[in-house]
């Protein structure tokens, strides 16, 4: 059921304008923090408990095709889509980053080489899938966050970006749309964003609200709010992917900016439509159009990985026409994998581990599978990866 929006409301029904208001707020869920000087709320009698219905059913069918890969089809599809988000959530602010540069950090990561401009948040981001804890109770605990995340990259851009209150910002800030336009100012003074990020961390934390609920709440919260003169989009997604990883697939955590930067007009529009004055601190439409964005998420996911699937069970099957060897069939498989679910095949190190053989052995093995046309090899940094050729494989079908 369509849900109108207040200020729709106020345009073209002025004469029942506010009692339609009093009524939809004396039902709604009423949140400790205001908007534009009214209290914000959220109906629940809308179809918000439909649509956790759906993304819980379509998580379910996540769960159960990430259970049938292979654990090193599994690790090499995470770090796949890993690199995915960070890119597009980079690219939705025009921050500008490559898939090599972020697979390199990726790669290096033991090595804690912080000199990466993109080190924090390719850690943190690895840190999500690994089910690791992220305080956030405070003001502070948001600011210590932002300094892990962006502070040296900010730094570097423009120092004059650097936040420069005692947590916070001290001067005004706008959010900008796609065309440019203005769309909202941040809160003003420090006092007042510090005050309103605390109430917004009390409803994110609000244990009796479904989490995916209030993770939407806190997304537009925290864009209302601006606490940062830049690197604020970023930061909601990550506390959203962070949050979406407690009720959803770890996967999932890693597909939500691909998905916003593909409806960016009609995000941006959910925002500014609760920021507007006769919305009156009516948050339903976000939440609506936030979990619209999470059953995207969650369906996406689902046929990627289902059509991935399908394609390795189908191609398992063509090993046989070059090897009846059992050793050479268990690489050729793991290569396979590699082709399929990896961003640039498999390192030297992995197969050795998973082989449990010598490296003359598995060079040899590898020789014999380039011999047949099959073997592709890349080199990155001073790391060797492998996969096959997928599409010679098909041709011995």
């Amino acid at each position: 059921m369509k849900y109108d929006l207040l200020s729709k409301i106020y345009y073209s029904n002025r004469d029942s304008y506010e009692s339609f208001y009093q009524e939809r707020f004396q039902k709604g869920v009423k949140l400790d923090i205001d908007i534009n000087g009214f209290r914000a709320f959220f109906s629940d009698e809308t179809d918000i408990y439909r649509k956790l219905l759906e993304i819980e059913r379509i998580n379910s069918n996540i769960c159960y095709l990430a259970g049938r890969l292979p654990g090193v089809a599994l690790a090499q599809y995470e770090s796949r889509c890993l690199i995915d988000e960070i890119i597009l959530t980079n690219d939705i602010e025009g921050v500008y980053s490559t898939r090599k540069e972020i697979g390199t950090i990726l790669n290096e990561l033991e090595e804690k080489n912080k000199k990466n401009r993109f080190y924090g948040l390719v850690n943190k981001y690895v840190m999500l899938n690994k089910g690791g804890i992220i305080p956030l109770n405070t003001s502070k605990d948001v600011r210590d966050l932002y300094d892990e995340l962006f502070l040296d990259e900010v730094a570097a851009e423009d120092p004059g970006d650097v936040p420069d209150g005692i947590i916070f910002r001290i001067g005004p800030v706008n959010v900008i749309d796609s065309r440019q336009h203005t769309v909202h100012e941040g809160l003003l003074p420090e006092s007042a964003i510090i005050d309103a990020m605390d109430r917004s961390l009390m409803i994110l934390n609000d244990d009796m609200m479904e989490v995916i609920v209030r993770t939407a709440i806190f997304h537009y919260l925290f864009g209302y709010i601006h606490p940062f003169y830049e690197g604020n989009g970023r930061m909601s997604r990550f506390i959203s992917s962070y949050m979406l990883g407690k009720a959803l697939h770890p996967l999932t955590v890693y597909k939500l900016s691909y998905v916003i930067k593909d409806n960016l007009n009609q995000y941006y529009k959910a925002f500014k439509n609760c920021n507007d004055k006769h919305n009156r601190g009516d948050l339903t439409p976000f939440i609506l159009f936030f979990l619209d964005i999470i059953v995207e998420v969650c369906e996406q996911l689902r046929t990627d990985l289902q059509e991935r699937i399908d394609r390795l069970d189908a191609l398992a099957v063509l090993i046989s026409n070059y090897t009846d060897d059992e050793e050479m069939q268990k690489l050729y498989y793991v290569l396979l994998q590699a082709s399929l679910f990896s961003e640039s095949g498999i390192p030297t190190s992995d197969l050795l581990e998973l082989s449990a053989v010598s490296r003359p052995t598995l060079l040899r093995r590898l020789n014999e599978i380039k011999n047949n046309g099959l073997l592709e090899v890349s080199t990155i940094g001073k790391v060797k990866y492998y996969k096959l050729d997928t599409e010679v494989l098909e041709r011995a079908d």
